[in-house]
């Protein structure tokens, strides 16, 4: 039997595959469960920036929320009173000790406001890491490129100046260079890059005049977006890599690994198909690591990156043409 073991933000895990931060994490059951099954470490649920502050008694007059529309200022309010800071903290705690794989914290964020001094609140309670979910859509035509890379850093810089747990920054690929913001990013004090998280995608309903939620769940298609990033990237930055999205079988955890990822986080495949499904990906990295003569994982990690070529970018346009002009 092949070893699957890694090493993730300086924790230790059995194997790659990480439980990405979603509703199937808010549990102690579910946690439980995950476990049980064979994950390597379990990202809970989010916390939102707008629940951090409405617990910290930040009016909406006084905070960003001034120009909210009245229905999103009452959603805030309401889920910020179900779902407060300390049932998360009881919850860090619960699975900490229920179960002995890493658990990672989340918050989804957007600014570097007050919040960010719950992330030492999150570490006393005893998550093993911090995982930053940074939702910055670049839509604000009176912001600049520039202006939106610094909410990264500025979050980055305040969180880990507060905590000592290793923090992980995802991300989207909505940057103007995103290979330099990332390298310059991996420079800082984080551990971790998951590329990517996932943005609330809209559709419209015709019939009620409604915005709704589209493509909630990813896709196995969605896999190239974030294995062509972690290819390039991953020789070049200074942290380790998750990827994260389109990833539904043990295939895909494989096809990561060799484009030089740390680990893979799952989430929609188990909403799909359910927990058990996690065994089943574990024994497909297996049994293809024993076929291809490999004891670890370590041995094949980035075999397919871009890291041999200097341009990986001329790289890519060589692919194109073979592909679209059949040059071979």
């Amino acid at each position: 039997m092949a070893s699957l073991e890694t090493n993730y933000m300086g924790l230790k895990l059995k194997n790659p595959i990480i439980v990405g931060s979603s509703g199937l994490t808010n549990s102690v059951e579910n946690i439980i469960e995950i476990a049980k099954e064979g994950a390597g470490a379990v990202v809970l649920k989010s916390l939102f920036e707008e629940q951090l502050n409405m617990t910290a008694n930040r009016t909406f007059e006084q905070g960003d929320f001034s120009n909210y529309y009245p229905e999103a200022l009452d959603y805030i309010q309401n889920y910020s009173s179900e779902n407060d800071v300390a049932n998360y903290l009881n919850l860090i705690k619960a699975c900490k000790a229920s179960v002995d794989i890493p658990i990672i914290a989340s918050i989804n964020c957007m600014t570097d406001n007050e919040w960010v001094n719950f992330a030492k609140k999150i570490e006393d309670a005893g998550a093993d890491g911090l995982e930053l979910n940074v939702f910055v859509l670049p839509s604000d035509p009176n912001k600049s490129s520039k202006d939106n890379e610094k909410v990264y850093f500025d979050i980055v810089e305040k969180v880990t100046n507060i905590v000592n747990i290793p923090v992980a920054l995802k991300l989207s690929y909505y940057f103007s260079g995103l290979a330099k913001t990332m390298e310059m990013l991996s420079w800082t004090s984080i551990k971790s890059l998951v590329l990517f998280n996932r943005f609330f995608s809209p559709d419209i309903d015709i019939n009620n005049f409604e915005i709704k939620s589209s493509n909630i769940f990813s896709t196995p298609s969605d896999l190239a977006q974030s294995l062509r990033w972690v290819a390039m990237l991953s020789a070049n930055i200074k942290c380790d890599i998750a990827a994260s999205t389109g990833v539904h079988d043990g295939k895909a955890v494989i096809k990561q690994l060799l484009a030089g990822a740390t680990t893979v986080q799952i989430a929609s495949v188990l909403y799909k198909k359910g927990f058990k499904e996690i065994p089943i990906m574990l024994r497909e990295i297996n049994n293809w690591m024993s076929e291809k003569n490999f004891d670890t994982i370590e041995q094949f990690r980035g075999k397919m990156s871009f890291k041999q070529s200097n341009n990986p970018a001329a790289y890519e346009r060589v692919q194109f043409m073979k592909y679209f002009s059949g040059i071979e």
